[in-house]
C-alpha cells in the first residue's frame, strides 16, 4: 500500500513537470539577418492568456484579490511585481542569453537600438505561472512568436518564428516565487531562439 502511495505522488509530479517544447518558422526566412552586427528588440505583452484566464487582466485581478484576502497588501505587491519583473529579470536574461548565442558572430542585440535594420518583436501570448506547494509542483512555462521586420518598415512581418512550451528549470525544487520560474522560461527562450538564428541564418 505504502509503494502504491509512493507510485502514486510521483505520477502526480510527472503530470505537473512535463510539458514538451517545439519551435519553428511558421512564414519567410530569416537568412535577411546574416551579416547584421545590431538587432533591435521590442517586446510585447498587449496579448496574453494566463493558465485557465484568456485575458491576463482578469488573471491578475483575481489573484490579487485572493492574496490580500489572505494577507493585506501582499496582492498589491504581487500584482506590481507581476509587471516589473518583465523588464527587471525576464528580458535581462532573455537578452543574456539571446546574445551568448550570436557573440561568436559579433552580433548584438538589445533593446532600443533603433538603428538598427531589422527589428524583432517578441511577443509572450501565454503564460502558465506554475506553483510549488513543497508537496507537489509544476513547472511554469510561456509561448511566445517571434516577428522579424524591417525597423523602417514596420507593417510588413519577414519571418514569423513560434515557440511553445518554454517550460521552467526545476531548481531542485526551489522555486517557490512566480516570478523566479517564469524568468527561467525566457533564459530558455533566449537560448533556444539564439541557437535557432545561429543555424539558420549566421552560419
Amino acid at each position: 500500500m505504502k509503494k502504491a502511495g509512493i507510485l502514486l505522488l510521483m505520477g502526480i509530479f510527472m503530470l505537473t513537470t512535463i510539458n514538451i517544447f517545439a519551435q519553428k518558422l511558421k512564414s519567410g526566412d530569416v537568412k535577411m539577418l546574416k551579416g547584421q552586427t545590431v538587432l533591435n528588440l521590442q517586446y510585447d505583452y498587449s496579448n496574453i492568456a494566463v493558465g485557465k484566464y484568456k485575458v491576463e487582466k482578469e488573471y491578475v485581478a483575481n489573484r490579487t484579490e485572493d492574496m490580500n484576502k489572505k494577507k493585506p497588501g501582499s496582492g498589491d505587491q504581487w500584482a506590481e511585481a507581476w509587471v516589473n519583473d518583465r523588464k527587471a529579470r525576464f528580458q535581462p536574461m532573455f537578452e543574456t542569453n539571446f546574445n551568448a548565442k550570436l557573440s561568436d558572430f559579433g552580433v548584438i542585440a538589445k533593446e532600443g537600438a533603433t538603428d538598427a535594420k531589422y527589428t524583432l518583436i517578441i511577443r509572450t501570448t501565454f503564460v502558465e505561472p506554475g506553483f510549488n506547494v513543497g508537496i507537489t509542483r509544476k513547472n511554469a512555462y510561456i509561448d511566445m512568436t517571434v516577428e522579424i521586420i524591417e525597423t523602417a518598415a514596420p507593417d510588413k512581418v519577414l519571418a514569423d518564428i513560434e515557440m511553445k512550451g518554454l517550460q521552467s528549470v526545476n531548481m531542485m525544487g526551489y522555486d517557490f516565487d512566480t516570478g523566479v520560474r517564469i524568468q527561467s522560461c525566457y533564459d530558455r527562450g533566449g537560448d533556444y531562439l539564439g541557437k535557432f538564428l545561429v543555424k539558420n541564418a549566421f552560419k
